[in-house]
């Protein structure tokens, strides 16, 4: 049984399925860590959304095109966790780490994105015995097709709003 597994989380696709350069960058970091612990798995999350994905597949199926291309095994390649959001990424994720019984759970995602990723899984798996670690990609602003302004926006407004809701004031 493997000790620990590697969890990519979604971004965004084009109509063509085509990872945008945010899903390239936390995808190559995967491979990077994938390379470094031999025998751990890797789950991707990201199923369909207006806001990231319109195709009729889900975008774990494309991030999975990508890191099978760059030589991942597909049985190293856990069933995907068909999440719209990050609160998804977590709570998707949570059952096939349990079922798994994986000691250590890497959570990649890009820079912009990392506390409320944090915040969510810590809460999320607060409850089972898996020890976390996040490891971000650095977002390559000339290369990022969405407006990075308006995801850091949309991330520091969204955890506001999630740690609120969390000491339910």
């Amino acid at each position: 049984m493997p000790e620990g597994v590697i969890i990519v989380l979604g971004s965004a696709n084009d109509e063509q399925g085509r990872l945008y350069s945010l899903g390239v960058e936390r995808c190559e970091l995967a491979v990077q860590l994938y390379k470094n612990n031999p025998g751990w798995k890797i789950l991707l999350t990201g199923g369909y959304g207006s806001h990231f994905n319109t195709t009729s597949k889900p975008h774990a199926l494309y991030m999975k095109k990508f890191l099978t291309a760059r030589f991942i095994p597909e049985e190293d390649i856990l069933e995907f966790a068909q999440s719209s959001n990050t609160i998804e990424d977590a709570s998707l994720s949570k059952p096939i780490i349990q079922t798994h019984k994986f000691k250590f759970a890497v959570i990649v995602t890009s820079d912009y994105h990392l506390e409320r990723a944090r915040f969510l899984f810590c809460k999320t798996f607060k409850d089972i015995e898996v020890e976390l670690f996040f490891i971000t990609s650095k977002t390559d602003k000339a290369k990022c097709q969405l407006d990075l302004k308006a995801l850091k926006k949309h991330e520091k407004e969204a955890l506001r709003i999630q740690q609120i809701k969390a000491t339910g004031i």
